[in-house]
């Protein structure tokens, strides 16, 4: 369609197609809080697509815990976010499951990625 901007024209981060298991933390419906595990199917720098079972109330609060190997705790790595704010910006009715469009309270990435991709449009564009 001319003049119509697809999800993927709006998205500032490129999202990857990975299963991700999570800990989905938040309230249903009803109000009262819950802890279901969950997978993230993919994910970007700014949100996640995740299949839970219970349904949850449009622009709700989540929290998405991601379960580490006990070997983070000791190695001498790098440290990772494992536990990350977002709010719910579109909720799918799937057959058996809810498919929770999430939008993190801060992106994962600093600006330069999208400093980077101002500067590879503009120079596409030239």
């Amino acid at each position: 369609m001319i003049g119509r901007q697809t999800d993927r024209d709006r998205r500032k981060w490129t999202r990857l197609p990975l299963a991700i298991p999570v800990f989905v933390r938040s309230r249903d419906d009803k109000g009262k809080e819950f802890l279901e595990f969950a997978t993230a199917l993919n994910i970007s720098a700014g949100g996640a697509l995740v299949a839970v079972r219970r349904s949850l109330p449009p622009s709700g609060q989540v929290l998405l815990e991601i379960p580490s190997a006990p070997v983070a705790a000791t190695a001498r790595l790098p440290r990772a976010a494992r536990t990350l704010r977002a709010r719910t910006l579109r909720v799918t009715h799937t057959e058996g499951y809810h498919l929770l469009g999430l939008k993190f309270s801060r992106p994962l990435l600093n600006g330069s990625e999208k400093a980077t991709r101002v500067r590879r449009k503009l120079a596409s564009s030239m």
